[in-house]
């Protein structure tokens, strides 16, 4: 009837605009709902069990299309590379405690800005020491943490902001000024290399926010892990979030490790241990922090870790007021593929997913997704160990399975064959079944060897750091995958110290593993047109039916636009870092792709409702937040590009206006 009576209206302006010599048919118009919930945004995924989930309904399916740009922060800190800079990835998620928005530059500036208009409150300057660091990976910090003290008392830092820095500096700041807390650590710096050992700035720094819990800060960093044999630790630490003092410190190692006699100044945790580089999560509840770890060193050789490998690719539960492990499930064995668990793990409990137990979601770069039970780390579906592919170079030390998830089963293709090679042109496609003929190639599994083999999905994802966002009421998990295989190559070490590490350009990568008898040389597997030899789509956006197992719905992300020229824009998918959020609105956004989009689906059907043109790529995780009855929700992205696209320091707030669209139902 509604449909009946607005189509009788439309029918009747269209005649009258007819005759005027115009048309005047416009879709209805309605006033912002002021009638729902409002939320704040105080971690960096929402809350500690990260489920990147907003229970605001301003913004929905119907009204999605009306969406304006509200306002927009430019930190100006950020750079193309030169001479005394590294390049930048703006990359941060921002939140929003207590009625201000805080977000962290690539220098690891800390910058508070008003969340309803983006006029700045105060500014810190972090001051690095490091703002130019080798390797291939732009500068990036991807957000910052906030601690309160539960007895509120008018002093200053009674409310912090809590951050890690490229020069591997955990600093603390008043919420309320931006100043260092002069009780915490030295003049509000704790010192992340305390224990480590010396190495390079490059090798180890932190990337990820903080992860706190009631009054402890647990930290994790990154670690180039590729570099040698002996990297610095992957250890996790825990601070107290008043003095900075270390609480509890866990040094991945196997339990039982004979540990040789250390002499004085060597370093305190074990080296080559794999490490948590990506976004911690944790359950106050039951006192648990949830660690997603990478490789050991070096990524692509077991042979020689001596076992390190234990909690490799795991997801590990710590006690969080010890440090000690609750348990860990690994979702690759001897991982020498770099597959990590590169998203944070997701803690969630929908009525008909593992009998309503409370669970986590731990994703893998090669698109497998583990449901566990929270407590026990237990696969809430079965898990087979299937067989594997063998061989690879002479010693190396292989598992003779690896475990697949049941439900549900892979969230994307996990392997190419010659037939399914893609081309614009017979010519093009002849060019990219040669290239994958002529590559070691047995499926999800191949091993390294001396020979160029395909990795795929590869080794930036499938999904990475951006995770999954998860409707716990309807049971719905939205993850966005990237499509684009890998060619891994192990170069003997003589031949390895002939190449000229200048000569290779990212995302080509060399990689030393020194104390190996191997090098590596690993790049993306493209055609001689520069585009990618596997079918596309090249990215997607999947919701995953956690009680099924199946997917509800996959829609094509991305386009070919500002990676080929105009005119050869095609809705092919696009490679893409960064993550989704999803709204009880009923609506998911995502920016993650190399073209220069933010967009919004619809969570039901998948079908596309509304995207905006960004002045970089949008490689970053949204928020939202409604902060008072009668105000706006917001919907808030950085974009300033990744390795791949232009640097930048937009961060882009949304809203709707006044007076919204709405289609015809």
């Amino acid at each position: 009837m509604i449909r009946f009576a607005w189509l009788l209206s439309c029918s009747a302006a269209v005649f009258g605009a007819l005759a005027l010599g115009h048309l005047a048919c416009r879709p209805a118009e309605v006033e912002l709902d002021l009638s729902g919930p409002t939320a704040d945004w105080p971690h960096y995924a929402g809350s500690t069990q990260g489920l990147s989930y907003s229970p605001l309904t301003q913004i929905d399916a119907r009204n999605v299309k009306s969406l304006e740009l509200a306002w927009q922060h430019h930190s100006g800190d950020f750079s193309s590379g030169s001479e005394t800079q590294s390049r930048t990835s703006f990359s941060a998620r921002p939140i929003v405690p207590n009625d201000t928005l805080y977000y962290c530059t690539p220098y690891n500036n800390v910058i508070a800005l008003d969340p309803e208009t983006g006029a700045e409150r105060w500014r810190f300057d972090a001051q690095l020491k490091n703002r130019k660091l080798e390797g291939p990976y732009p500068l990036v910090c991807r957000g910052v943490s906030y601690w309160r003290e539960p007895a509120l008392t008018g002093a200053v830092c009674e409310e912090r902001i809590l951050t890690g820095t490229i020069d591997s500096e955990l600093i603390a700041l008043d919420a309320r000024t931006g100043k260092p807390c002069a009780g915490f650590g030295k003049q509000g710096r704790v010192d992340l290399r305390e224990g480590v050992g010396q190495a390079p700035a490059w090798e180890t720094y932190s990337t990820s926010p903080p992860l706190v819990l009631g009054d402890s800060v647990v930290v994790g960093a990154l670690v180039s892990d590729n570099l040698r044999v002996d990297a610095p630790s992957g250890v996790v630490r825990a601070f107290d979030a008043r003095s900075g003092a270390l609480r509890w410190a866990w040094d991945p190692v196997p339990p039982g490790f004979a540990q040789r006699e250390r002499a004085p100044g060597e370093p305190l945790f074990t080296a080559g241990t794999p490490n948590a580089w990506s976004i911690l999560s944790g359950d106050a509840e039951r006192g648990l922090v949830f660690v997603p770890t990478g490789n050991p060193s070096p990524d692509l050789f077991n042979a020689i870790r001596q076992g390190l490998d234990y909690y490799g690719s795991s997801v590990v539960a710590l006690n969080a007021a010890s440090g000690e492990v609750v348990w860990h499930f690994q979702t690759v064995h001897k991982d020498v593929w770099d597959y990590d668990v590169p998203a944070q793990p997701t803690l969630f409990q929908s009525a008909g997913v593992g009998g309503g137990r409370p669970a986590v979601v731990a994703l893998t770069k090669h698109s497998f997704m583990f449901l566990l039970d929270r407590e026990s780390g237990a696969p809430l579906y079965p898990v087979e160990e299937r067989p594997a592919p063998q061989g690879g170079v002479a010693g190396e030390q292989l598992s003779p399975t690896q475990p697949w998830p049941t439900h549900p089963g892979p969230l994307a293709p996990v392997s190419v064959t010659t037939d399914e090679a893609f081309g614009f042109t017979p010519i093009d496609r002849a060019d990219r079944r040669e290239k994958i003929a002529s590559l070691h190639n047995e499926g999800l599994f191949t091993p390294p060897s001396r020979e160029p083999s395909i990795v795929y999905p590869g080794t930036a994802g499938g999904p990475n750091w951006g995770g999954a966002a998860i409707d716990e009421a309807n049971g719905v998990a939205y993850v966005n995958i990237m499509r684009a295989a890998m060619v891994a190559q192990l170069v003997p070490r003589e031949e390895f110290e002939r190449l000229d590490w200048k000569s290779v350009v990212y995302p080509t990568e060399l990689y030393p593993m020194k104390g190996a008898p191997y090098g590596v040389k690993r790049g993306p597997l493209l055609s001689s047109f520069g585009a990618p030899c596997i079918p596309p789509p090249w990215g997607t956006l999947v919701a995953v039916d956690l009680r099924s197992g199946e997917k509800k719905w996959e829609a094509t992300l991305g386009t070919t636009r500002d990676q080929a020229p105009f005119p050869l824009w095609f809705d092919l998918g696009a490679p893409n870092l960064g993550g989704t959020l999803a709204t009880a609105g009923g609506v998911v956004f995502i920016g993650a792709t190399t073209d220069k989009f933010v967009r919004a689906f619809d969570a039901k059907t998948g079908k596309a409702l509304w995207r905006f043109r960004t002045p970089y790529t949008a490689n970053a995780t949204p928020i939202s937040y409604r902060l008072a009855k009668n105000g706006k929700q917001f919907v808030v992205i950085a974009a300033g590009g990744h390795g791949w696209s232009e640097a930048g320091d937009a961060l882009l707030a949304f809203a709707l206006p006044a007076r919204a669209h709405l289609p015809p139902r």
